[in-house]
């Protein structure tokens, strides 16, 4: 079964989200409310299949989180999509220089685009 580690503050946003992928056939989804939340949850569980990631959160933002995910070597070949309301060209340019980041998606997000993204890494198992 693929685990899946949400990293996200809004209530919202993350009820919709594991609601529609629930909707389609995922079941272990994990929520933390920021990065140092996912941080924590990755010092202290087996590593998830996938992280979804939100930029811009409170107490440490998903670049931070990245980087201290790297410095360490936290889980750090875990595939990472990137979910976030920056229309930023800055923040696409940046995702580009993490090896893990496997797709950069804007909100809303199209559920259907972000379970085919799953649904090749699970079957392709991808290494970063």
């Amino acid at each position: 079964m693929i685990r899946i580690l949400v990293i996200e503050d809004d209530d919202v946003t993350n009820f919709i989200t594991k609601t529609n992928l629930e909707k389609f056939g995922y079941k272990n989804i994990t929520i933390a409310l920021n990065g140092q939340l996912g941080l924590d949850y990755l010092k202290t569980n087996a590593c998830p299949d996938i992280i979804l990631l939100d930029i811009n959160m409170p107490v440490l933002d998903g670049w931070d989180f990245l980087d201290k995910v790297n410095e360490l070597n936290l889980c750090s070949d875990i595939p990472v999509i990137i979910t976030t309301s920056s229309f930023r060209n800055d923040d696409k340019l940046k995702a580009d220089g993490y090896q893990n980041i496997v797709e950069y998606l804007e909100k809303p997000i199209n559920f259907q685009h972000l379970n085919t993204v799953i649904s090749q890494l699970k079957s392709k198992k991808i290494e970063l």
